[in-house]
């Protein structure tokens, strides 16, 4: 036994004979790594012993700790997106390491997403436009496309209420696409079609890609006719971070429009008997406006794990007032992304879920109506300190009452959920599957009390107050199962795409409502408390309705993307797609696509010969895309109710055909075109691309005239018309100034879009060669100002051309016959095309300055090229408006609108209202200071101060023209009297990495 501890005793000391001067000559090597520019340190950095495999990477604060061999004098550092660079460490062992970026390697890395799947930008051939989060707008709104707002050439987000924290901004792209259907594009959020575009935090986003060219959006079938967005949200690293954003908002009334105030309104309405003293002196503008409005936002965001298994999650609060007396939106919303790779990389799984809630008090928009044309003389409250009743002027209410008293709220509940598994199959094979709900739900509360002055002056018998409830839910299922193959083998680049996409839309609506409760506190929680509910059949049976309708979108897809020597690109796909929509025989419909790109920089005659010349590709592309957002049940014999008919003392309800069936309806198709051109030069100081698209839109959706008998209603829901579309976009970008300390930055964007009518009848439904559109409201009989007619523009207007104004203050129009008469003595007939709502272009330029820690934006955007009829100034803008109603100032000062003192030409509308819409806007001004912190806690951080719509450069006078759509089929012109102030906005923010 002790010969052989001996023993053991022997060869230890032997090894350590041999080990400890090999230990001894080892030595530790510590030390940070930082990015140059900014002082951040930089976590996962590689740091290796140069020419051996010893190395490590750096934690979370950018600190690394390595045990090299005596011998080795020089460390490699490298990380994506920064330059290699060789550390010597004769005599030192604490390093302090700055890593240079490397543009032209952050370039390369960029990564596009093109629909069930992602390619490099080099490889794409068809038109895609990509826009990183850090390109995204500072912008305190309740919708993330806000942020992308003149950053996509062709893309037209609009909002005519934006200070309003419930609103929805309206998006089109490429122009109008459909006479009935939808107009917006299709999003898709995180490989999700149909997703919640409202269940997104912008700054969970990590990139979004906008699909303009055809053969891109194709493989969305009848989804992808006005283009698709693809949203990508932020996932979960091997690093661990926590990051939080927070800001505060305040909006102001900018660019309002101007009324007379008390002493103005008596000496020009009252003292030509156009109105009354009522002895009082408010300001109806200021008194039904919360300006500044305050709003705050607070995001949290938690991201970490290993190389196998990470997460990212985030959690975000909204409180945000609007600048009426009235809206507010509360919202709570999460966000939780986690991934997990098998130990052998064989199967992947990932699982996204987005809650969201909200509880909202919508805007009160007649508040500001009333508030333009009330009497400026008349008091808010009578002389017992009650609301004054009011019963004259436009709208004859109490804005101020109606704004404090009439209660309308909205729970609004969000739910986004997904999971992948992939399989690995091969190194260059995989399949996976993918399940998904987007469901949401939206509960309206409304309540109207009994002690409204309206009310009470009227003391009615019944109807003295009301509630109601409305509950409408939406889901939709989706399952996506795809397989992808790659391969690269000599010069040649394969990617084949298979795929399966399976989609169960469901949607639900109930309603109740009732009057005459026995108490006002019971709101809307008491329905049947009120006693409008009973009574004989056919007498308040409008009190409830419900209603369930649904769809199925069944579809195949495949793809081939194929690169040879990394010069010649060609991609073609095709979606097979059917939807229970659609006639019995037009079920199912097929969508080719076929792109092409040509790398002409890599090409022999070019490459390393012009030096500055870095990029230089060609494209073109072609595809076939639909649309089928149209209402469910189209395409069916349906039957509904014809009212109640007495027979014997009893009532009976009646039921008939409501709706003419039509076994032929199909989706709309639009062919498209486009042409475009990338660009890389001088080493990537300047890039950009360009493109030209010519799209047709055909069997447009409409509603027909046809013959009663045989069919049992005189309209018919068809597939008719044509619609074009053509345009020019493109897109610069430049690093003007690129120092050590000092860089300027400069983004520039335009779209030329032109459009026609090409058709509205085929050869089984004839309809006119025109439509009139845009109506105008009351008081009056305005009438329709606007026409859509065969092979002209979308957005024309048609009425009379105006010859100016006669001695008596009327106004004088045009005849066909070129002879003048007062507007009152031409007929219909006298109309004409005299202008046209639809901007030829629109433009954006972005200015990014950064010197140091500090970093200044300056984006510019505008309209061109356009008319807007000055709704305004024809309802309240000339003396001869209706009597006892406040006017514009316009009224009554130099104006040209100053000149239509006759009331018999009040309410005809002419050109004599057309103005110019063209502007050009300081859209958006931030301004921030970042700095690192050498702290165990903070990182990080990072101060900002942002301005929106800071000034707007315009000829027009009726307000911000950016109040005024120009998306859908009446640009130009507002058709209601809806009018919601523009504002001034200011975010002061704060960001911290922990």
């Amino acid at each position: 036994m002790q010969v052989k501890i001996l023993r053991l005793l022997s060869c230890f000391a032997l090894l350590c004979f041999f080990v400890l001067p090999a230990m001894a000559q080892n030595k530790m090597v510590t030390g940070k790594v930082t990015d140059l520019e900014t002082g951040s340190p930089l976590a996962g950095v590689t740091v290796a012993a140069k020419g051996l495999t010893i190395g490590t990477n750096t934690d979370t604060n950018g600190n690394f700790k390595l045990s090299i061999p005596g011998s080795v004098n020089t460390l490699v550092v490298s990380f994506i997106g920064y330059k290699r660079q060789e550390v010597g460490v004769t005599d030192v062992t604490t390093l302090n390491i700055k890593l240079e970026t490397d543009q032209k390697t952050l370039k390369e890395v960029v990564v596009v997403s093109v629909g069930y799947g992602t390619l490099d930008k080099k490889e794409v051939s068809s038109a895609i436009t990509h826009v990183s989060s850090k390109e995204l707008l500072s912008v305190a709104s309740n919708s993330p496309l806000m942020s992308l707002q003149g950053k996509v050439p062709g893309l037209t987000i609009s909002n005519t209420a934006a200070a309003d924290p419930n609103s929805t901004p309206s998006v089109q792209l490429r122009g109008v696409s459909s006479r009935n259907a939808g107009l917006g594009p299709l999003y898709v959020i995180n490989n999700v079609p149909g997703g919640n575009i409202d269940n997104i935090n912008q700054n969970d986003i990590e990139s979004i890609d906008v699909l303009k060219g055809g053969a891109a959006s194709a493989i969305y079938g009848t989804r992808g006719s006005n283009g698709v967005i693809i949203i990508t949200t932020k996932k979960g690293t091997s690093q661990s971070s926590l990051f939080y954003d927070g800001y505060t908002s305040f909006d102001y009334i900018t660019n309002k429009l101007q009324v007379l105030s008390k002493d103005d309104f008596i000496k020009n309405r009252v003292d030509n008997k156009q109105g009354q003293d009522y002895g009082g002196n408010t300001d109806w503008l200021k008194s039904v406006s919360n300006s500044p409005s305050f709003g705050q936002k607070h995001t949290l965001q938690f991201s970490g794990g290993s190389g196998k298994t990470n997460f990212f999650a985030s959690a975000d609060y909204r409180n945000a007032d609007g600048i009426d007396l009235r809206a507010n939106k509360k919202e709570y919303g999460a966000r939780v992304n986690v991934n997990h790779t098998s130990a052998d990389d064989v199967f992947t799984v990932s699982l996204n879920v987005a809650p969201r809630y909200a509880n909202t008090n919508t805007a009160d928009y007649g508040g500001f109506n009333n508030a333009l044309t009330l009497n400026p003389t008349l008091p808010i409250y009578n002389n017992t300190g009650q609301y004054n009743f009011i019963n004259t002027g436009f709208f004859s209410n109490n804005p101020v009452e109606n704004a404090k008293l009439i209660q309308a709220q909205q729970e609004i509940k969000e739910l986004d959920m997904n999971g992948t598994f992939k399989v690995n199959i091969l190194k260059n094979l995989n399949t996976a599957v993918t399940v998904s709900e987007v469901s949401s739900s939206f509960k309206n509360l409304n309540f109207s009390p009994s002690t409204l002055s309206t009310i009470l002056h009227s003391n009615p018998v019944n109807k003295t107050n009301y509630a109601s409830q409305e509950q409408i839910e939406n889901d939709v299922k989706n399952v996506e199962w795809t397989g992808n193959y790659f391969a690269s083998f000599g010069k040649h680049d394969i990617k084949l795409l298979g795929g399966y996409s399976y989609a169960l839309y469901d949607y639900q609506q109930f309603k109740a409502s009732n009057y005459d409760f026995p108490f006002d506190s019971f709101l809307w929680n008491n329905l049947g408390s009120g006693a409008y509910n009973g009574g004989d059949k056919g007498n308040g049976q409008g009190a409830v309705s419900s209603t369930r309708n649904g769809s199925t979108l069944i579809a195949f897809f495949g793809r081939v993307n194929y690169t040879y020597d990394n010069k010649y690109i060609v991609t073609g796909s095709l979606r097979r797609e059917g939807s229970s929509k659609f006639g019995p025989n037009n079920k199912w419909g097929n969508f080719p696509a076929a792109s092409a790109a040509w790398r002409i920089s890599d090409e022999g005659f070019l490459k390393d010969k012009i030096s500055w010349l870095n990029d230089l590709k060609l494209r073109a592309d072609y595809g076939v895309t639909g649309n089928q957002d149209f209402a469910s049940y189209q395409s069916l014999l349906l039957y509904g109710g014809y009212g109640y008919f007495p027979f014997d003392g009893t009532s009976y309800q009646v039921f008939g055909p409501s709706q003419n069936i039509n076994p032929n309806l199909r989706w709309e198709k639009a062919v498209n075109f486009n042409v475009g051109l990338d660009f890389d030069l001088f080493n990537s100081r300047i890039s950009g691309s360009l493109n030209y698209y010519i799209r047709t839109n055909k069997d447009l959706l409409g509603s027909y005239n046809v013959p009663v008998p045989p069919n049992p209603q005189s309209q018919t829901y068809a597939n008719v018309g044509t619609l074009k579309n053509s345009g020019f976009e493109i897109q610069l970008n430049a690093s003007a100034v690129k120092g050590p300390k000092f860089k300027y930055d400069i983004s520039f964007t335009a779209a030329l879009n032109n459009n026609k009518f090409v058709s509205f009848s085929n050869d089984i439904y004839q309809g006119a060669p025109f439509q009139d559109v845009a109506g105008l409201p009351a008081p009056g009989s305005p009438g329709n100002i606007q026409r859509i007619q065969e092979g002209e523009r979308i957005g024309e207007f048609y009425t009379f051309k105006s010859a100016g104004v006669d001695n008596t203050g009327a106004l004088l129009v045009y005849k066909k016959d070129g002879s003048i008469v007062t507007a009152n003595n031409a007929s219909n007939d006298d109309k004409q095309f005299v202008g046209n709502g639809l901007p030829k272009w629109t433009a954006s330029l972005g200015n990014t300055f950064r010197y140091e820690n500090w970093d200044l934006g300056i984006f510019l955007r505008g309209n061109f090229g356009y008319k807007i009829f000055n709704t305004p100034a024809f309802y309240i803008g000339t003396p001869s408006t209706q009597a006892d109603a406040n006017v514009l100032t316009s009224a009554y000062n130099n104006s040209k609108y100053a000149k239509l003192t006759n009331s018999s030409t009040t309410s005809i509308a002419s050109d004599y209202f057309l103005e110019s819409g063209s502007f050009v806007k300081i859209d958006n001004v931030s301004l921030g200071y970042s700095h690192p912190v050498s702290s165990k806690y903070i990182h990080r951080f990072r101060i900002y101060a942002t301005g929106r719509n800071l000034h707007t450069f315009t000829k027009y006078t009726g307000g911000d023209p950016d109040l005024v759509p120009v998306n859908g089929l009446t640009p130009g012109v507002n058709t209601t009297l809806n009018y919601y102030p523009s504002t001034l906005q200011l975010l002061l923010g704060v960001q911290v990495t922990f």
